[in-house]
């Protein structure tokens, strides 16, 4: 089984940055796909950002050109880097393992809060 586990969550005030972090076991990470999900108070979770097996990313229109996500096979992580934080950022950020259609696995979630 695949667990995973977010880190990096916190409070920030609007303009600033966080890194986020997602540590993975029980699987060959190389393997997975990974994104980042978030889901704001009140609203549906919604996907934030993708990195492919061979690294390649994409990312949802709303944090284009200030969120970067990128991983490291050797160290069975995924990251990604926020900058220019904004107050609708504000949401629980879990990190997603994709492996197939039959092959999706969910970390607990990490609190990032963003002040105006």
């Amino acid at each position: 089984q695949v667990h995973l586990v977010e880190s990096g969550g916190g409070l920030v005030q609007s303009g600033g940055s966080l890194r986020l972090s997602c540590a993975a076991s029980g699987t060959i990470f190389s393997r997975l796909a990974m994104n980042w999900y978030r889901q704001a108070p009140g609203k549906q979770r919604e996907w934030v950002a993708r990195v492919s097996t061979e690294g390649s990313t994409n990312y949802a229109g709303s944090v284009k050109g200030r969120f970067t996500i990128s991983r490291d096979n050797a160290k069975n992580t995924m990251s990604m880097q926020m900058n220019n934080l904004k107050p609708e950022d504000t949401a629980v950020y879990y990190c997603n393992a994709d492996g197939g259609p039959t092959d999706h696995y969910w970390g607990q979630g990490t609190q990032v809060t963003v002040s105006s």
